[in-house]
């Protein structure tokens, strides 16, 4: 089975929207849906088919998390040791080489990606240029937006 690269607080993010989903969302969709019931003729009943299709959701959500952290591979960047080098979970000081622009990202899973929130995926076009290079380095990146050279100012393992 293929590993998920997942920092510490993404696999304690999807530990509590499980705990949210098993002990919270559950039951009040379970009632719900008993609720609909004493309400009469099911073929008719939107607010049955609407708990229904909301159940079916949340425990296809239950499955799909318990999954990932099931092949999860949690890594915690700060025991591993510095060495200036760009690996999975560093945070990454970059400078853009045509703008100047001072750009920060941490390296993180799919799953926790949010760009505006500095988090790029593994999978990104930036973080694939960068993975394995050095403090200093230049890398040249191909995004949907262009090519654009980007300068590693600093690499911090936090």
């Amino acid at each position: 089975m293929n590993k998920i690269p997942m920092t510490a607080r993404g696999a304690d993010k999807l530990r509590e929207e499980l705990r949210y989903r098993k002990s919270e969302l559950r039951p009040k969709i379970i009632a719900a849906i008993d609720e609909a019931r004493k309400q009469g003729d099911l073929r008719e009943n939107a607010e049955y088919h609407a708990a229904r299709e909301q159940h079916g959701f949340n425990e296809g959500r239950i499955q799909e998390i318990e999954s990932k952290l099931s092949s999860a591979q949690i890594i915690d960047v700060t025991q591993i040791p510095p060495s200036g080098k760009v690996i999975f979970g560093v945070t990454v000081d970059l400078a853009d080489a045509d703008s100047g622009e001072q750009l920060r990202y941490q390296i993180v899973g799919e799953d926790e990606a949010d760009a505006k929130s500095g988090l790029i995926s593994v999978n990104s076009p930036i973080a694939r240029a960068l993975i394995g290079k050095s403090e200093g380095d230049v890398v040249q990146v191909v995004a949907p937006v262009g090519a654009r050279e980007l300068e590693i100012v600093k690499v911090h393992y936090i």
